[in-house]
């Protein structure tokens, strides 16, 4: 890329994505509010919440390139966010318990007045959690600071039965469609 690249996000995950891409980047924390307002449509909210993170790290380094996102997971159409403690999180995965959810994954370009953004979602169906199953993977601690309450990429893969769209969006990024669309982007600012 000619245009140097800043994950704005401190994620682990999206940052172990980035390097499997082989790409050259720094990250930068997005110090933003994100919440959202639930009275608009929810992909408008994940959208303008990826722009928002986005935006603030371009402020501090103007002629990059940055990459904004944001996972959440939806159950009957509510978001199931970050668990604030243990046993918040036992309520989502009880919840998440035999059923489907949507994982959406928002994701934003931008560099000076260019940007672009999308939303890549995929659908995850989890087995039948026993009491002792969700116990065990709270004792884990991996559901701590997950939307949802749980990591696809660790222990969480034994909650899961089967996923319809890209792992990788589960996961906080899905990295294929990402690269393509940074290339398409990188083109339009030469």
């Amino acid at each position: 890329m000619s245009h140097p690249l800043v994950l704005a996000s401190q994620s682990p995950r999206r940052k172990e994505l980035l390097e499997l891409a082989e790409l050259n980047f720094i990250t930068h924390a997005a110090d933003v509010d994100e919440s959202m307002d639930l009275s608009l449509p929810l992909k408008e909210e994940l959208t303008r919440l990826a722009l928002r993170k986005a935006r603030a790290v371009e402020k501090e380094h103007p002629g990059c390139i940055v990459l904004g996102a944001d996972t959440t997971v939806v159950l009957d159409g509510k978001i199931l966010g970050k668990p604030k403690d243990d046993a918040e999180a036992i309520e989502m995965l009880q919840s998440l318990s035999g059923r489907t959810h949507e994982v959406m994954t928002s994701c934003a370009l931008c560099c000076g007045k260019h940007e672009i953004s999308w939303i890549n979602t995929a659908i995850v169906e989890f087995y039948e959690l026993s009491e002792s199953m969700i116990q065990w993977y709270i004792n884990t601690s991996e559901h701590k600071d997950k939307a949802g309450a749980y990591g696809i990429q660790g222990k969480g893969a034994l909650l899961v039965k089967g996923i319809q769209g890209d792992f990788y969006t589960v996961m906080g990024l899905p990295v294929a469609e990402t690269v393509r669309k940074l290339k398409e982007f990188e083109k339009e600012l030469d």
